[in-house]
């Protein structure tokens, strides 16, 4: 249910033919009223449905802000376990092109400390469609993040059912210097430093982390154990964002593995510039990856 998902396929028709094949009574077009419509889908979950609600923006959630933080985060546990709250909710985030401050939020900074719900960011078609079954089998609320310049990606997936763990971070590239730790967008722009840090002689070992509530400390504290240095690449704010999260999460964990404190790139502590110059000085950009990564391996911080 959402906004314009039914027969108009959704604003970027990631539900285009839903509505054709499962009618009107399974894809739901709500009028804009976020906070009615996710309530709605969270008491339809304390029933037994398995809802998905999409935030036609992930900014737009924030009018259901009191849905997803009291009701769909907490009922299991203040109802007793009377109730399970099996909804997804998903949608369009992050920083796109000129979209504005509004259109441009990073929702994950905002929800990680609510108690009881799951949070995962996809990067890949292959793990879009594997962490979203997933979430639909879930008895637990989950948001889905899917960043908004990733929707033209293209990839060959299995022709057979698969399914993602919630849980697990997923090695992209094994290597012995330097553990990346990313998710999301910035997968793609960590890849992209990767090219040139290879063509120097480093070896990056680059894990996108996927989930970013809990978090795999399993697959993260293995790297750190091998490589003993760790840069995390976010798109999220500096200030409470995951990597402030992650960071304290692996000096708790992995201090005595470490050769020195853990770096973090993030997004810049302001509104998103419209203007397309500033708004790309406000995102870490591959070029800073390489720099920071450089400077790590050489000592020099």
């Amino acid at each position: 249910m959402g906004e314009d998902v039914g027969h108009y396929g959704g604003s970027y028709k990631v539900t285009k033919g839903l509505a054709e094949k499962f009618g009107d009574l399974r894809v739901l077009d709500t009028p804009i009223c976020e906070n009615s419509f996710t309530g709605m889908g969270i008491g339809a979950a304390m029933t037994g449905l398995r809802t998905v609600v999409e935030g036609m923006n992930m900014g737009f959630l924030l009018l259901a802000y009191n849905q997803i933080s009291n009701n769909a985060g907490m009922l299991h546990y203040t109802s007793g376990g009377q109730f399970k709250i099996p909804v997804v909710i998903r949608g369009p985030g992050g920083v796109g092109k000129q979209l504005g401050a509004e259109h441009s939020q990073r929702l994950e900074s905002y929800f990680q400390s609510v108690p009881g719900l799951q949070m995962v960011a996809c990067s890949t078609p292959y793990n879009a469609k594997g962490l979203m079954k997933a979430a639909i089998r879930s008895d637990n609320p989950v948001i889905l993040y899917e960043h908004v310049l990733l929707y033209n990606l293209k990839e060959r997936i299995p022709d057979e059912e698969y399914v993602l763990c919630l849980e697990e971070a997923e090695l992209v590239r094994p290597g012995k210097d330097i553990t990346i730790l990313t998710y999301s967008r910035m997968r793609h722009f960590v890849l992209q430093a990767a090219k040139t840090l290879v063509e120097r002689g480093y070896d990056p070992e680059i894990i996108d982390i996927r989930s970013l509530k809990p978090f795999d400390l399993f697959t993260i504290g293995n790297s750190i154990k091998k490589t003993h240095k760790v840069l995390i690449v976010e798109e999220c704010m500096r200030t409470g964002g995951i990597g402030a999260s992650l960071r304290a999460a692996i000096v708790d964990n992995f201090w005595d593995f470490l050769d020195g404190r853990p770096e973090c790139l993030s997004s810049q502590d302001v509104p998103t510039p419209y203007a397309a110059t500033l708004e790309d000085a406000t995102v870490v950009q591959p070029a800073q990856i390489i720099v920071k990564v450089e400077q790590m391996l050489q000592g020099l911080i």
